[in-house]
C-alpha cells in the first residue's frame, strides 16, 4: 500500500502553515552513521532527536516528506494511555510492570509540553482532555477507569463530570458524562513533527526526504540500507514505518493492518459559537467502540473525525461521509461549511497493543492503533534508552504479545471490517 508523494496532503494543518512547508534534500551517495532510522513520523523523529542529543551520529530516511503520513494529519489529541486501554497490558505484564509503563506515559504527557519550549518552537498546545460516554450504560466505564487509575496506577488526576455538569464542558445533549484529564491536551501535530525535525538537525542529526528504503540487510558490522540514489551503513537500525512498513519487513508487516481514517475542519466559527461547543476548550473522544473525536483549533474551527475503513480505502467524499456524525453530535452546526476534509492510514495491531521491540541491534516501533501522539514518544524513549544501554522500559514492551493477523492483510481486512460492523451495531443498541 506504499504511496510516495512530494507534497503533503491538503489537511487543515498543511493549509494553515505560514508560507511554504520546508523541503529537505534526498540522500545521494553513501552515508555512514551510528543509527539509521527509517520513517519520518513521530516515532522516528522522537528517536532521532533523543539519540542525536546523546551524541550519536543519526540519519533519518523518509520516503515522502517528514510527517507526510499519520503524524502530520491526525486528530492532534495528546491523550494519556493506549488504544487498547489498560486491560491487555495488565494481562501481559501484571500490575506492577503495567504501572511502570503508565509512569512512562505520564512522563510523555509532560515531555510533549516541555520539549517544544526547550527547542524553541510552538505546537498550539491546549490542556485538557475528555473521555465521554454517549450511552448511560457506559458511564460505569468512566467510573471504573477513574478508580482503577487511582488504585492500580497511582494516578489521581481524573475527574468524573456528571451529566448535569456536561453543558459546562460540551455543548451537546449527546454526552451523558465524561472523564476529565488535566494532563491530556491537544496540539497541532504537523507543527510538532516539523519542530522535531528542526531540532534533530540542530542537534547534528541528518534527515533525508524522498529517500525510500528499497531494502536492507544485516552484515557482520551492522546494517546496510539502499535507496535509489544512495546507501546508508549503520551499527543500529530503527524501523519506524508504522502503517507503511509494507515489504520492508514482512514479519513486522503481518502484525499491523493499515486502516483508513478521516476528519474534517469547519470554516472558522464565530468565537462565541465555538466557545459554546467546547466551553473549556478540551479535546474530546467518546467511549463508543468506533469513537468520534473533536476539538477546536486556535482559529475557532471544529476539527471532527473518528470513522475508520478497515478495507483500507478512504471515502471519495470525506465531507459527506463525516457530516452525519458531526451533525449528530452538534445539531446546531447542521449545514456548516467544511474548508478541509482529509484522511490517511493508521497502523492497527491485532489487540490494539503497541508493538515495540528489538532483535539484536534492529529496533521497531509500530501498532499505535490510532492513538499515537503520546504513545510514540513513550515508545521512542524505551527504544532510545535501550540503544544507549538501558533496556528496562523496552523489556516491558517486549513482554506484550502481538500476534500477526490470521491470513495476512488479504483476509484480515475483511474480518476486521465485519468485527467493526458488529461493534458499531452494539454502539447503537
Amino acid at each position: 500500500m506504499f504511496v510516495e508523494s512530494t507534497h503533503h496532503v491538503e489537511s487543515y494543518y498543511a493549509g494553515s502553515w505560514p508560507g511554504s512547508l520546508p523541503v529537505r534534500k534526498a540522500l545521494e551517495g553513501d552515508c555512514n552513521v551510528d543509527v539509521l532510522i527509517v520513517g519520518g513520523g513521530f516515532s522516528g523523529l522522537h528517536s532521532a532527536l533523543r539519540l542525536a542529543l546523546a551524541g550519536k551520529r543519526v540519519a533519518l530516511l523518509e520516503a515522502s516528506r517528514v510527517a507526510w503520513a499519520a503524524s502530520g494529519r491526525n486528530g492532534g489529541q495528546a491523550i494519556l494511555g493506549w488504544s487498547c486501554d489498560m486491560g491487555p497490558l495488565e494481562r501481559s505484564l501484571g500490575v506492577e510492570r503495567t504501572r511502570q509503563l503508565w509512569d512512562s506515559m505520564c512522563w510523555a504527557a509532560s515531555e510533549v509540553r516541555e520539549l517544544p519550549v526547550r527547542h524553541g518552537f510552538d505546537v498550539d498546545y491546549r490542556s485538557g482532555s475528555l473521555w465521554a460516554a454517549v450511552k448511560r450504560s457506559r458511564v460505569g466505564m468512566l467510573e471504573e477507569a477513574r478508580d482503577e487509575a487511582v488504585h492500580k496506577w497511582g494516578y489521581d488526576k481524573l475527574r468524573l463530570i456528571p451529566e448535569e455538569e456536561m453543558p459546562d464542558w460540551i455543548g451537546s445533549r449527546r454526552y451523558r458524562a465524561a472523564l476529565y484529564d488535566p494532563e491530556g491536551g491537544h496540539l497541532d501535530p504537523l507543527k510538532l513533527a516539523l519542530g522535531l525535525a528542526d531540532a534533530v538537525e540542530q542537534a547534528g542529526g541528518r534527515i533525508f526526504e524522498q529517500s525510500r528504503v528499497l531494502a536492507w540487510h544485516e552484515t557482520d558490522s551492522g546494517y546496510v540500507a539502499n535507496t535509489n540514489q544512495g546507501t546508508v551503513r549503520a551499527d543500529t537500525l530503527v524501523l519506524a514505518c508504522n502503517a507503511y512498513i509494507d515489504q520492508l519487513d514482512r514479519r513486522l508487516a503481518s502484525r499491523v493492518l493499515p486502516v483508513g481514517t478521516y476528519q474534517v475542519a469547519t470554516r472558522p466559527l464565530e468565537p462565541q459559537l465555538a466557545k459554546s461547543l467546547l466551553p473549556r476548550n478540551s479535546c474530546v473522544i467518546d467511549n463508543q467502540f468506533v469513537p468520534d473525536y473533536f476539538r477546536l483549533s486556535p482559529d475557532h474551527r471544529l476539527l471532527f473525525g473518528g470513522a475508520c475503513t478497515y478495507l483500507g480505502g478512504i471515502p471519495r467524499d470525506i465531507a459527506a461521509a463525516t457530516r452525519p456524525n458531526l451533525e449528530r453530535a452538534f445539531p446546531q452546526l447542521r449545514g456548516i461549511e467544511f474548508d478541509y476534509a482529509w484522511g490517511g492510514h493508521i497502523d492497527i495491531s491485532m489487540r490494539r497493543t503497541p508493538d515495540v521491540g528489538c532483535e539484536g541491534q534492529r529496533y521497531w516501533l509500530q501498532g499505535f492503533s490510532g492513538h499515537g501522539v503520546l504513545p510514540t514518544l513513550a515508545a521512542a524513549r524505551a527504544v532510545t534508552d535501550a540503544i544507549l544501554g538501558d533496556n528496562r522500559l523496552l523489556a516491558l514492551y517486549q513482554a506484550i504479545h502481538n500476534p500477526g493477523f490470521p491470513g495476512g492483510e488479504r483476509f484480515a481486512a475483511p474480518l476486521e471490517a465485519l468485527g467493526k460492523l458488529w461493534y458499531r451495531l452494539r454502539d447503537v443498541v
